[in-house]
Order: C-alpha cells, then structure tokens, then sequence
C-alpha cells in the first residue's frame, strides 16, 4: 500500500438537466477523519453519501467538502403577497384618522417584511433525481483526485523520513566509534579522576574508588540505547516499505527516538559523543514534524 499525505486539495464539476455544480474537497491534518460538508438547501440528501464514500478510502484528516449548485433554465419570480399588503394598508387605514402622518409610499410598503415573496422556479422530481446522482458521481471524481494528490505527497514523505532514517544510522555508527567510548579511553579518563582524588586527601580508600568508578562507566555505557535506537530505525523502514495508514505508529515511534537520544546524551561523558547526540536530536525533531502530515 501506499503511503498518503493528510493535506490535498481536489474539485470536480459536473451538470446534470438544468443543474450545474462544482465540488470543492480540501483535507488537513487531524487525530481522526472528519468530514465537514456544506451544502446548498435541498441537497442534504448527499451526506450520508459523501461520508461513507470518504470514510472508504480515507483513515485521518479533516476533509472540507463544498458544494456550489447553480440552475440555468429558469429564473426566480417576484410576486406580491395580497393578503399580507390588504393587512398592511388595513392596519395603516386605521391609524391616519388617528395621528397625523403621511401617506405610506409604494417602496415603504414593499420593503415590508412579507409583502414581496421571491417564488422560485418549481422542480421537477425526475430532474432531481438525475441532478443528484450526477453531483454523488461528481463527488467520487473530486474524493478520488484528493487520494491521488495525497498519496503523491505521501510518496514525497516517505522519501523524507528514509533519509531521515539514513541520517540516524550515519549517527548511530558515529556515536558508537566515538573514540571517548573506547575502554582505553574510559580507564585513563577514571584513572586519572581517582589519582586526582587521591592527591586531594588521604581518606580515600583506591579498592573503594576503583569498584565505584566501575560501577560509573557502566552506567554511562550506551550500548543499549544504541540498540533500541537501531531496532526504531528498522521497524520503520519496514513500515514504510509496507505502506498504508501508519502516521499514528511513526508518532509513536518518533517519541521513543526522542527517549533514547535524550538517555544517550545524558550518559555521555565525551564532547564528540555529546555532539553526536545534540544532532541526533535535530533529526528526530525534523522526523516527528514530517511524521505529523502522514495518515
């Protein structure tokens, strides 16, 4: 399977008899998928069509789906509404022998609430029918583009976090030559501690100091975490060679990254080491961001 990207943007047109629409699909990331439709009056029917369909071939994102609908063979219609205007001029009869003002205008009496009606054009159920089957296959054409743009982008990341992955591996090995974990290097470093101890006051005892700074070098050693990091960077090579809905299990993965590196860098006793570390950081950084827009 592929891997896909949570961003994409899509559109579709389509008409169908006098109905002419356009579909517009833009995603985002998100923990879930959620999609958030806005739809024209009258045409809610296309909901439960339209999450169904996007909750087949999508597993996270937030998906904004709009749909604009225009009908071109007929016109919408002004009439007045006769009982309303009777009331109307009935009610302001009634108040001219009462207090003392003017006549009421034409535009004042049309700019009452309810005296003018706008009466669309009638449907026609047969056309709506066909008008909303063509706007679901419309919608299809527009989920299906959204797929294809975000498993493009998810090919670019997977791309991304491969290197990233190299880049670790480059690190690791660096990490584990570096020339202050040698155990020549490790002795002379402790020996020369204790000598400096032992210099300082007599009340040293050397068999004490010497189990002590054993015990010390083994705490500091990173073997461990130098393993668990090589095993993070195999499970996810081998995800994404697999591909699919993995961005929840590289989050996870990018977390433990961060674990061993932090352990890593808090046990070295060596510059180059520390160094080594701090890097290694950044790029567990720069993965769990990529990691982020992978669904």
């Amino acid at each position: 399977m592929a891997l896909s990207s949570m961003t994409g943007f899509a559109r579709s047109h389509g008409a169908s008899g006098p109905y002419a629409f356009e579909w517009e699909l833009k995603s985002v990331n998100a923990k879930g998928l959620d999609l958030r439709l806005r739809l024209p009056s009258g045409w809610d029917e296309l909901e439960a069509f339209a999450k169904k369909r996007a909750s087949e071939v999508l597993s996270r994102g937030t998906v904004y789906a709009n749909l604009n609908v225009k009908r071109s063979d007929a016109l919408s219609t002004v009439r007045i509404n006769e009982e309303v205007l009777a009331a109307v001029l009935k009610v302001a009869g009634s108040l001219a022998g009462r207090i003392d003002a003017v006549a009421p205008s034409i535009d004042g009496l049309l700019s009452i609430k309810g005296v003018i009606e706008v009466v669309e054009p009638e449907s026609n159920e047969e056309e709506d029918k066909a008008a909303t089957a063509a706007a679901a296959a419309a919608f299809d054409e527009a989920l299906t583009n959204l797929v294809a743009m975000r498993r493009r982008e998810g090919e670019t990341l997977g791309q991304v976090l491969t290197q990233r992955m190299d880049e670790m591996e480059i690190l690791a090995k660096r990490a584990e030559a570096a020339p202050g974990r040698k155990p020549d290097a490790v002795r002379a470093r402790l020996a020369e501690q204790i000598a400096v101890l032992l210099e300082t006051s007599d009340r040293f005892d050397a068999d004490r100091l010497t189990q002590e700074a054993l015990l010390i070098a083994a705490k500091a050693d990173i073997r461990e975490e130098l393993d668990r990091i090589a095993s993070h960077i195999a499970q996810v090579r081998e995800m994404i060679s697999k591909g699919g809905p993995i961005g929840r299990r590289l989050d996870f993965l990018a977390q433990e990254f961060h674990r061993e590196v932090n352990t890593t860098c808090s046990k070295s006793n060596d510059v180059e080491l520390t160094n080594t570390g701090l890097e290694m950081k950044s790029v567990v950084e720069q993965f769990r961001e990529q990691v982020q827009n992978l669904e």
